[in-house]
């Protein structure tokens, strides 16, 4: 691994450190500053030409962190960077990647446009809102599952009487995915979404009453859809309920709904850094499946077996 380079963005800072330390190589030395406009200004101080770059960097808002991204990618391009890989713990705008109505953008199609002619060669991301978003990269796209943190760790919790839930029709896949592997029953939320962020229930398709409910999902912004979930199925007699998310974005009063909720705990990924805590809320970090991600790329050794998640 003598070519192999690892620079970290400001936003992803700690996740990047832990997948540096499982490689057991030092984060490379970049500086990162602000003009007092707000532009971005950055450098690296250490030769890259030659190396295999990976930079890593979550998305997620504000925009500065995709700016940053960006710029790190095109000063890496421009250092004669044998090839530069974007790492994206979590790829944020992915929630736009359709024309739903008239005269709006497909703003995950206009990202990846801007990493690709930034000069990134390789995209390593997990868990998209939507997995054709690797369609709209003209570059490879190794995409990660962060199901292969959780299922191990609810596989050793062994709840008995088991039923996991989809929050809506976009996560039934997912959800589907977990029982089978835990042996667990599959209940399904059918609800209607009047406007953006608010979230009605509608019916609960599968049998709720004295079982113990998991809800998963790909990533939990404002917490409605999530809680409304949870609150029907508590209404409908389940037992403990768990919840796990990859992308813990909780914005608004997403920390409130959770710690109102009858949730017994939630599991989260360190994608995105948390700006709150709570004792309903625990980190499993992903550092060892991006770790082993970027050696086998590094390598040009098939990551494919990472998908095969061993419970």
């Amino acid at each position: 691994m003598s070519d192999l380079k690892i620079f970290t963005g400001t936003n992803s800072l700690n996740l990047g450190e832990k997948i540096a330390n499982l490689l057991n190589v030092i984060p490379g030395n970049r500086e990162i500053k602000h003009f007092s406009d707000g532009e971005i200004w950055m450098r690296y101080n250490e030769n890259i030409r030659g190396r295999d770059v990976f930079i890593i960097q979550s998305t997620n808002p504000p925009s500065d962190n995709i700016m940053e991204l960006l710029i790190m990618i095109d000063a890496a391009k421009r250092s004669s960077a044998l090839r530069v890989n974007a790492v994206i713990p979590y790829f944020g705008y992915a929630r736009q990647d359709r024309k739903d109505q008239p005269r709006v953008s497909i703003t995950a199609k206009l990202i990846s446009n801007l990493i690709e002619k930034a000069g990134a060669d390789r995209v390593i991301t997990m868990d998209l809102h939507a997995s054709q978003i690797q369609g709209f990269f003209d570059m490879p796209v190794d995409h990660l599952y962060g199901s292969a943190v959780f299922l191990k760790h609810f596989y050793d919790l062994n709840i008995q009487n088991l039923a996991v839930c989809s929050p809506d029709v976009g996560s039934i896949k997912m959800a589907r995915a977990y029982a089978k592997r835990l042996h667990a029953d599959l209940i399904l939320i059918d609800k209607r979404r009047p406007k953006q962020n608010v979230a009605e229930i509608m019916n609960i398709i599968g049998e709720v009453k004295d079982k113990n409910v998991l809800v998963i999902d790909d990533l939990i912004d404002t917490a409605g859809t999530f809680v409304n979930a949870v609150n029907a199925v508590k209404e409908k007699g389940a037992l403990e309920i768990y919840g796990a998310c990859t992308h813990a974005i909780l914005s608004g009063e997403a920390m409130k709904r959770i710690e109102d909720s009858p949730l017994k705990k939630l599991y989260v990924t360190d994608t995105i850094p948390l700006k709150q805590t709570s004792v309903k809320i625990e980190v499993k970090s992903v550092a060892s499946i991006f770790a082993e991600a970027i050696i086998r790329t590094n390598k040009d050794e098939s990551i494919s077996s990472l998908f095969d998640i061993v419970v």
